[in-house]
């Protein structure tokens, strides 16, 4: 159990928000009248107080909201609670999806503050279920259950995509059978081939997002700007190339020129990251094949299945 020791708004974003007493929360919105609100991941922040307080340590006077935060919460080091917690308020229900976030330019925040701890100890949620809250209420962390949906993220490699000269087939089709088969897909990106960009997101979205797996598609020939294998292994900590090979393996009995793929897979924290084929018919064959795999490995990543025993 924890309390809510503040609520703040503003109309702007990237400023320091205004404490209020009470607010309500839309779902799948946001806080009413709150320039955060909209269609997408990061609706309501929340800031432990324990950290505003680490703040005000070091000197720094500092106020609720200066930091840009919707929630002030007592009682959680928010920092270390799982992407997909929920907390609930009175009949609120918010869902945790990003840790911290990236700060590419010092806000008006910083200017005033001199620092912006958001960025490292700032949580992000989701308005799952909305309702009234007010301050002094008390949140209460729920569990999460084992049998709730892998979440994946998709990436598509491509030049000419990324400028809008070719239309995305594979990540569509990568997502399309993701959902069939349960996944929770979070995100889905187009980048530009070369390693630097996908670097920072596969970074990101194994981080911050905390997802169960991450599916790249093309850039894994051997043209030049061909480095999804070199961001992918740039970034894990370990290597399942297993799936990758085995994917290697069944697509030789369809073309020989699965020879030429470079594709690896592996581990970023508790994140898969497997890098599929360009064309739509490839990625279709391979999730065919490793789909039925999968599950079992994401749930000793995420710790909600055991090891495979030996006999």
């Amino acid at each position: 159990m924890g309390k809510i020791l503040a609520i703040c708004i503003s109309e702007k974003k990237g400023v320091q928000k205004e404490p209020v007493d009470e607010a309500t929360l839309i779902e799948d919105w946001g806080i009413e009248k709150d320039a955060h609100g909209g269609k997408w991941h990061r609706q309501v922040s929340l800031l432990s107080f324990e950290k505003i307080e680490g703040f005000r340590a070091k000197g720094a006077e500092v106020d609720f909201g200066d930091f840009g935060e919707n929630l002030v919460v007592e009682g959680f080091d928010l920092r270390q609670v799982p992407v997909g917690t929920r907390f609930q308020i009175g009949e609120a229900i918010l869902e945790l999806t990003q840790i911290g976030k990236e700060c590419h330019s010092h806000c008006a925040i910083f200017h005033a503050v001199g620092d912006c701890i958001m960025p490292r100890e700032g949580v992000f949620t989701q308005v799952i279920k909305g309702g009234k809250i007010k301050t002094g209420d008390t949140i209460e962390m729920l569990p999460l259950p084992d049998d709730r949906p892998f979440t994946a993220a998709v990436v598509t490699l491509s030049d000419k995509g990324a400028k809008g000269e070719r239309e995305d087939k594979s990540g569509p089709v990568i997502q399309e059978m993701l959902e069939k088969e349960g996944y929770r897909v979070v995100e889905t990106l187009l980048l530009p081939d070369g390693k630097e960009p996908l670097s920072t997101q596969l970074c990101r979205l194994a981080d911050q997002r905390q997802v169960n797996v991450i599916f790249t598609t093309g850039g894994t020939g051997f043209s030049e700007r061909d480095l999804t294998p070199e961001a992918t292994i740039g970034v894990c900590d370990r290597m399942a190339n297993g799936i990758a090979d085995a994917i290697r393996q069944y697509s030789l009995t369809i073309t020989g020129r699965a020879m030429l793929s470079r594709a690896v897979s592996g581990i970023r924290k508790k994140t898969l990251i497997i890098n599929l084929p360009g064309s739509p018919k490839a990625v279709r064959e391979s999730l065919e094949y490793v789909l039925p795999q999968l599950e079992h490995g994401l749930g000793i990543l995420r710790g909600t299945a055991g090891e495979c025993g030996s006999r």
